[in-house]
């Protein structure tokens, strides 16, 4: 359970931080040009999510919702779970409910199969 509240605990802070329009978050937050160019990070999802993830390690001891011990294994873990899990959230849930998107070209119901799909997957 402790992975699960983890999980779902970086998703939010990171959508939070990187999407929010409450005027002290955008106003702390940098632009994508600024800081020579690092300032992508707080628009990305994925990079951001890392940050959160050995941030959230950092206040473990001072939550009962997760425990993680404060170690250099645990920090690298927990950022990538926290970034993937969270770029992976992210693309699947989106402003309008569930993204589905798929290689597939048309309109409405007419569906025709992308040409450029590579027959060796199939």
């Amino acid at each position: 359970m402790n992975l699960v509240y983890f999980v779902l605990i970086a998703y939010g802070l990171t959508q939070i931080l990187v999407y929010s329009d409450m005027p002290l978050l955008k106003k702390i937050r940098p632009s994508k040009t600024a800081l020579r160019g690092y300032g992508k990070v707080f628009h990305c999802p994925m990079c951001l999510g890392f940050h959160v993830g050995y941030l959230l390690m950092l206040i473990s001891p001072y939550t009962e919702l997760f425990s993680f011990d404060i170690s250099l294994v645990n920090f690298f873990l927990l950022g990538w779970l926290s970034s993937g899990t969270s770029y992976t959230l992210n693309m699947l849930f989106g402003d309008y409910g569930i993204n589905v998107q798929s290689k597939i070209k048309g309109f409405e119901n007419e569906f025709i199969l992308d040409d450029e799909m590579d027959d060796t997957t199939s």
